[in-house]
């Protein structure tokens, strides 16, 4: 029998020699084998993608990474990096373009072995192996995106002194006039999904034996870092946060108001008026806004989601920029300023919200 027929078996032995013979569930084996498809199918899908927004680009530019290529618009964002000393992007300078399907693929073989095995420590072994793979591809990621945004040709036609073009990790990062917005494709989501999936079957293992061990939360850590960006609103800083509509610091804590995007990035203004402005012109469309946020008039002046507020209009309130819009959290609040501020009562699309 030639060495290659006796590897595996070798390999094979040393790898489960002397497991406990402890079975796992069935729920749990079929949900690992809907973890191994999830992996194989993420061996031809698109694994993560960097989108870029500007003006002169209104619908956008992405680059999609895949296991074994890059697709999206290269040849456009290489000719844009060519003016501001960007290395371009060339399939054949990444290495791990010949060793990622290879990988994603024998831990899909891995987490299939482990479902039709149907014991326990093959289960503990394959998150970790999985684990430690997750952290060095993303530490890579980070290195890549790292030299890619700081290596500059010092000869570029475009020079900004102290710039860098890193783009982001995860999440939305403003790099000139154009918006970088990172996050996992359909082949990175499907490989979150097969991590959940050991996560949670060591998760319940642990449980049911209650050994609460340490490491779990480390079992844990790659959903977290896969977890899509928050879309809530940021507290506007008094005297701190500039409007970004007008420029101007905010310093009338009464007026101000925010929209956040269904990518997690915010803009702060300093008035309706600005608000409005900012939205006619379309400096950031309609379809990515995901909330837009006034701030409450009296009380703590908590940040009021604009479809559940009241606004009163009155020009004896004397706003930053002329809007003389206060918002209210209901009807009470608003009565009770009208008594000593004469106005009317608007809807949103009054002032072109």
């Amino acid at each position: 029998m030639s060495k290659q027929r006796w590897l595996l078996p070798i390999l094979f032995n040393l790898l489960f020699f002397g497991m406990k013979k402890e079975k796992i569930p069935a729920w749990m084996r079929i949900l690992l084998v809907l973890g191994a498809v999830a992996l194989a199918a993420a061996i031809i899908l698109p694994i993560w993608r960097i989108e870029l927004d500007a003006p002169q680009y209104p619908e956008g530019l992405a680059m999609q990474i895949y296991s074994y290529k890059l697709g999206g618009s290269i040849d456009i964002i290489n000719g844009l990096n060519h003016y501001i000393g960007m290395r371009t992007l060339h399939e054949s300078d990444f290495i791990e373009f010949t060793v990622l399907p290879y990988l994603i693929g024998f831990f899909a073989l891995f987490t299939m072995v482990v479902a039709l095995l149907g014991r326990k420590k093959p289960v503990f072994w394959l998150t970790g192996a999985f684990l430690l793979f997750a952290i060095v591809s993303i530490v890579d990621f980070w290195k890549w995106e790292y030299n890619y945004g700081h290596n500059l040709d010092p000869n570029a036609p475009i020079q900004v002194p102290g710039m860098s073009y890193q783009p982001p990790l995860i999440g939305f990062k403003q790099l000139l006039n154009f918006g970088a917005f990172s996050i996992p494709d359909i082949g990175g989501w499907l490989m979150a999904v097969a991590g959940g999936i050991m996560a949670l079957c060591v998760f319940m293992l642990l449980k049911k034996q209650k050994k609460l061990l340490a490491n779990t939360s480390a079992v844990l850590l790659l959903m977290a870092l896969l977890s899509s960006c928050s879309q809530t609103p940021s507290p506007i800083k008094l005297n701190k946060d500039q409007c970004d509509n007008c420029k101007m610091t905010i310093a009338d804590q009464r007026f101000g108001a925010e929209i956040v995007s269904k990518k997690g990035k915010i803009w702060k203004f300093d008035d309706t008026n600005c608000l409005a402005e900012f939205l006619e012109e379309n400096r950031v469309h309609r379809s990515q806004v995901k909330d837009i946020f006034l701030v409450g008039f009296d009380g703590a002046h908590d940040l009021l989601k604009l479809e559940t507020c009241l606004l009163y209009q009155s020009e004896e309130l004397k706003s930053p920029m002329g809007g003389n819009v206060a918002a209210f959290a209901d009807k009470n609040a608003l009565d009770a300023a009208a008594k000593s501020l004469p106005g009317t009562t608007i809807t949103p699309a009054e002032i072109g919200l």
